[in-house]
């Protein structure tokens, strides 16, 4: 996010527990972590924007160890670049979730997809746009994983006038063509 551009951690919400199981998850669908609301409480409408108004990262942090088989969440890679140009038309009032998953996501299915595994204490810092899913647990123990938002300090900007972009910002001007 660059430098003075995001706020600490003060700590890491809510934690996602997943069990071994023969059956399926239920919330294994593909999704982007929408960020704000308008009015409604219902959780599917909930927005997200091309600035991506109160969340600057998806971090993934693994505090147990995530084999192949272990609930791992998967990722469509290079899906931010899907989700950026499905958003830049709803400017600043976003899409709720949802709009966006109407199709399941379809814009980014040929996407490869990757598994988010490895070690107790790996962290993943992802794109915020970037399309993921749970992944039914077919292993022998609990995997533990949190997922808090990384929040901005300012809002990201897709107009500078001294042309400092962070790395979140010049990904989406370039999915733009800009």
């Amino acid at each position: 996010m660059g430098k003075g551009r995001w706020l600490p951690r003060g700590g890491l919400g809510t934690f996602a527990v997943g069990f071994p199981s023969a059956e399926e998850p239920g919330d294994d669908g593909w999704h982007i972590e929408v960020s704000f609301a308008y009015e409604k409480p219902d959780f599917m409408e909930w927005r997200a924007n091309v600035h991506r108004k109160g969340r600057a990262l998806l971090m993934l942090f693994l505090f147990s160890d995530v084999g192949i088989h272990d609930s791992s969440t998967r990722i469509r890679v290079g899906s931010h670049i899907d989700t950026a140009r499905q958003l830049a038309p709803a400017k600043e009032a976003g899409l709720t979730l949802r709009e966006l998953a109407s199709d399941g996501f379809a814009g980014s299915a040929h996407r490869l997809e990757q598994l988010a595994t490895g070690p107790a204490g790996k962290v993943y810092l992802c794109h915020p746009f970037l399309v993921h899913s749970a992944y039914k647990d077919y292993g022998k123990q609990p995997r533990f994983i949190a997922q808090p938002p990384l929040l901005p300090r300012e809002p990201i900007s897709l107009e500078r006038s001294d042309n400092s972009y962070s790395p979140v910002e010049k990904t989406i001007l370039r999915a733009l063509g800009r």
